[in-house]
């Protein structure tokens, strides 16, 4: 069904239409696997939508001599066809013809043909594989502005607040043009302006506050949300819950960067909960603490710095089940004093200032592991948040409750009609596949690319390499070129600052910090002689413009100075240079230290072609390449794991925490 066509289905907050969960059998799981690679392959073929695309252009020929009310007269006749017929390709190529004609007049933008083929995909059900630059932003209008014209309620999902707001207020007026509403959810909206965002035709909203919402609505709705119960509730008059429900159901939705949100994030399941009254808790994690910090690596506890995890070792256990006999009751239980100690161990040696967090206003702020942002009203859970604090020397946050939780790979599951677009998906195609049944389908550039890639440089020691990008950002500088360094953390991003500052070269940071200018520096980053650092936050959504003087000297050049955790990640760094036929360079300066911070997650191999020997030879020089893309495959070996094992947790329990509530 999410693969398909879209549904049509009346909107309305008592009926609330999803996909509702199901356990396939084991051998239609079977049988799904082994007819996937072909399954996949059929859905991504866009011969049909290419004839769809040439009748396109036919009818937009048709609508130029038309004035513009007669536009809205017609998008007016095409509304009630859709409503009363539903789709066919007749109808969609009238209303994709009528859209573009819109957009060219009311934004001063006209759909490519490559958009063209973009909004098809996106309306029956794939992803859309389009390289960074081509108008994403524009092209989900077309499938957007299709499916509210049927009276689908239509979601687009971006990444954070910033994109949301601007990508709704950008494509608004073609939306009102077209006789369509459009609402937008951001972090500060009150409930009463969500639900008003949710009731428009069109709502742009970000992935976590949509999921939120959603949660919020099913602990309203509790066990009771049968259609037919809302429906009798509904009767009773403006007091019934579904008048104080903020979604319609789970309809239409469009993801951008649909890797970002459907994969990567797909780690961490969201939760929501609750402050708990509990005043001796804090004294019991400040004694996981002072515990943690009595213990040995190696001896008390292993680290597995890759998966986030802390293993007590035999001796680690005996040694605090002897130090809890003379703590408190609440030290007794086996279980529970395991579980303090690990996620003190946590907080003291996995999670990291300014990589994984910031210290601001005298409380601790989580940076988003995926796009370098800050989450300032998130908290992790079971005391890590506090111990983190404690660690820190903040006050420490009233301990939180879970009420609900839900993983990505189900909340997506159940729209009607799921689709997406993002500029590196081919990667991940098969997850795509086998978890939201979505298909990718390569979208050609509008223009050729004249992207260069250099070769790229490796180092054995990190310090050499950093050296080595001050060099060669001198060197661009000197040559009037924008260049823009992406790293891989505050910390770094920091560092590296502090390095050019002392060679003399005139730069800006974007990274957490400084998330509230990202638009403006990012906006002059093309700018001739512009030297921007940059954590994973700067790629995504955000155009970056050339000047012509910055064209005329080769365009933006892109470092890279560590691998992302999926190469993929990196394409989205190179892809900020040469967009829409731009001139434009890209090149890695990496350090064979950079994946090395926790060896013994290495195999044995991986440490003979690092060791003294294989130094004193150069033979870890000649390796380098295969051997850094080798870790990063682990690296996405691991995460993939990570999320099937999300997945199952979320498909098996359909409950929350053992001790709490429901399963979302």
């Amino acid at each position: 069904m999410m693969a398909g066509a879209p549904v049509i289905r009346a909107a309305s907050h008592v009926l609330r239409p999803e996909v509702e969960d199901r356990r396939e059998p084991w051998l239609e799981q079977v049988l799904r696997a082994a007819g996937a690679p072909f399954l996949r392959r059929l859905r991504a073929r866009k011969a049909r939508h290419l004839s769809m695309i040439r009748a396109i252009g036919r009818a937009g020929a048709a609508l130029e001599q038309e004035s513009e009310a007669q536009l809205r007269a017609r998008a007016r006749r095409l509304r009630r066809e859709l409503q009363r017929d539903g789709f066919d390709d007749a109808r969609v190529v009238a209303a994709f013809a009528l859209v573009r004609e819109m957009a060219g007049r009311v934004l001063g933008m006209r759909h490519f043909d490559t958009q063209l083929l973009g909004g098809l995909l996106l309306l029956y059900g794939r992803v859309a594989e389009m390289d960074t630059g081509e108008g994403k932003t524009l092209t989900a209008t077309l499938a957007a502005a299709t499916a509210a014209l049927a009276g689908v309620p239509v979601h687009v999902i971006t990444v954070n607040d910033y994109l949301t707001a601007r990508d709704a207020e950008q494509m608004r007026p073609l939306y009102e043009a077209l006789g369509l509403t459009v609402g937008c959810v951001v972090h500060e909206v009150s409930q009463q302006e969500r639900r008003e965002a949710y009731g428009a035709d069109i709502t742009y909203c970000t992935n976590k506050e949509l999921t939120f919402d959603y949660l919020r609505d099913r602990l309203l709705l509790g066990e009771q949300a049968h259609p037919l119960r809302l429906q009798a509730e509904y009767l009773q008059g403006r007091e019934a819950r579904v008048h104080r429900l903020l979604l319609r159901g789970l309809h239409f939705a469009i993801v951008d960067e649909a890797d970002s949100v459907l994969v990567d994030e797909a780690r961490t399941p969201l939760v929501i909960s609750s402050n708990c009254d509990n005043p001796g808790e804090e004294k019991v994690l400040r004694e996981a603490m002072q515990l943690a910090g009595e213990m040995e690596q190696g001896r008390h506890f292993e680290l597995d710095a890759g998966a986030r995890k802390v293993r007590l070792t035999a001796s680690g256990k005996l040694w605090l089940a002897a130090r809890a006999g003379a703590m408190g009751a609440l030290w007794k239980g086996t279980v529970r004093r395991e579980g303090l100690v690990q996620q003190a161990l946590m907080a003291r040696h996995l999670f990291v200032r300014d990589v994984d967090y910031l210290v601001r206003d005298g409380g601790i702020q989580i940076i988003d592991e995926h796009t370098g942002r800050v989450m300032a009203d998130r908290s992790w859970e079971r005391g890590l948040h506090q111990m983190v604090e404690i660690k820190e020397g903040c006050e420490p946050t009233p301990l939180r409750e879970t009420l609900a939780r839900i993983s990505y790979q189900r909340f997506f599951r159940r729209y009607l009609h799921l689709s997406g677009m993002t500029g590196t998906a081919r990667e991940v195609a098969a997850e795509l596949w086998s978890v939201y049944g979505l298909a990718v389908t390569r979208v050609p550039p509008h223009k050729p690319s004249r992207r260069r890639y250099l070769p790229s440089r490796y180092f054995r020691r990190e310090e050499d390499k950093w050296r080595a990008v001050v060099e060669r950002v001198e060197a661009l500088h000197a040559a009037g070129r924008p260049v823009l360094v992406g790293t891989h953390s505050v910390e770094a991003s920091e560092s590296l600052s502090r390095r050019f500052d002392a060679a003399g070269l005139p730069h800006r940071v974007l990274n957490a910090r400084q998330d509230a200018e990202e638009a403006e520096i990012i906006a002059r980053a093309g700018e001739a002689g512009r030297i921007t650092i940059a954590t994973s936050m700067a790629g995504r959504g955000t155009d970056i413009k050339l000047d012509e003087t910055a064209r005329e000297r080769g365009g933006l050049h892109v470092i890279l100075t560590r691998l992302f955790d999926a190469a993929r990640n990196d394409r989205q760094l190179a892809g900020r240079c040469a967009r829409q036929g731009d001139p434009g360079s890209f090149e890695a300066l990496l350090s064979l230290q950079d994946s090395c911070e926790d060896p013994r997650r290495l195999a044995w191999w991986q440490r003979l072609l690092l060791g003294g020997a294989a130094r004193a030879s150069g033979l870890d020089m000649r390796v380098a390449p295969w051997l850094l893309r080798s870790i990063q495959a682990g690296v996405e070996r691991r995460h993939a794991r990570i999320r099937r094992s999300v997945w199952r947790h979320d498909e098996q329990s359909k409950q929350l925490l053992s001790f709490s509530g429901r399963g979302e």
